[in-house]
């Protein structure tokens, strides 16, 4: 347990824009995509007027989720700069965006940098064998192309966000495999900053039929990811999949310290909806948790930033700190 002064356990405020829902991958567990050409594109006008809503909400976020456009498709580049666009304007308008859109080139992901305090793409996992089940229809789930990621992002100097999707077919092995080569490549770049344990959550849209992962696995897994990662990557646990009050506090107690961002909505897990904060509070604070706001670059990265990111980011740090005073 922790002892009587009282921990800290991070969350981002945060709110998630999807610039099209449409996806050619087409994941066995997936409850987010829909068909190409079947879904529309979120203008600026509209961005711009949500954004305007979630003034005075506290919300530092921006996260930028996208379903993914062909690489070879002609209507690639108009999508990659939707999404450029997109953080352009949450930027302007004040807050801080963070991108999730799945794998890029290396000169997207150059040029997105300039408009992204971090970015992020979850390596799910590394083993082929998904690629005959759950990832049979999915082309940019190949290992190799996920991995190619972290390393670019580590050579452009990004804070990268990664992690792992847990029950969609893998063995207890591969889970180890897959931390193994975060921690390896985060040893050549030091530039990941947090690791996801995401437990297999059944939903409505889904065709994968097997049962959610087992919460109660969950603190031995964050036990075993914290031997195997450097101690300066955050293990993060998605507090809406963990339904059990107990589960939560024994992750907390493994090692797990952040709690990704919360919002009203969780985009990737639409049935199960994010706790408000004074409840996950109400949990936290009885066993010695401080639940406490960050931003979704942590302070080591931020010489990484532009001068223009560096201001909003140094506005959001001041906000912060007096909120912590109050």
């Amino acid at each position: 347990m922790p002892n009587s002064h009282s921990q800290k356990i991070t969350y981002s405020p945060a709110y998630t824009v999807v610039p099209t829902y449409e996806c050619f991958n087409r994941c066995a567990y997936c409850n987010f995509r829909t068909e190409p050409g079947k879904s529309e594109w979120l203008t600026i006008s509209q961005a711009e007027k949500l954004f305007k809503q979630l003034h005075n909400q506290d919300v530092c976020e921006i996260l930028i989720l996208s379903g993914e456009v062909h690489p070879l498709s002609p209507r690639r580049q108009a999508w990659f700069q939707r999404i450029y666009d997109l953080c352009e304007l949450a930027l302007a308008m004040g807050f801080l965006p963070h991108t999730n859109a799945g794998p890029l080139s290396f000169e997207e992901m150059q040029q997105l940098k300039k408009v992204n305090v971090s970015m992020g793409l979850m390596l799910e996992q590394l083993t082929p064998e998904l690629l005959n089940t759950v990832h049979k229809h999915a082309p940019s789930k190949t290992p190799e192309v996920r991995l190619q990621q972290l390393q670019w992002a580590g050579e452009l100097k990004i804070a990268f966000t990664t992690g792992l999707l847990l029950g969609i077919g893998e063995t207890e092995q591969d889970w180890w495999k897959t931390l193994e080569a975060i921690a390896e490549i985060h040893q050549r770049y030091h530039h990941i900053q947090e690791v996801i344990l995401q437990p297999h959550s059944p939903g409505h849209q889904q065709t994968f039929d097997a049962p959610p992962f087992n919460p109660h696995q969950l603190p031995k897994v964050i036990s075993q990811a914290r031997q195997i990662l450097p101690p300066d990557i955050s293990i993060q646990i998605p507090p809406n999949l963990i339904k059990d009050d107990e589960w939560l506090l024994a992750c907390l107690e493994a090692g797990a310290r952040d709690l990704g961002g919360i919002g009203p909505k969780d985009e990737v897990n639409p049935d199960y909806p994010h706790l408000p904060e004074q409840e996950l509070r109400e949990i936290l604070h009885p066993a010695g948790w401080e639940l406490v706001p960050r931003l979704p670059v942590y302070p080591q990265y931020d010489h990484w930033l532009s001068v223009q990111l560096q201001t909003n980011i140094k506005r959001w740090r001041t906000f912060f700190r007096q909120l912590t005073v109050l």
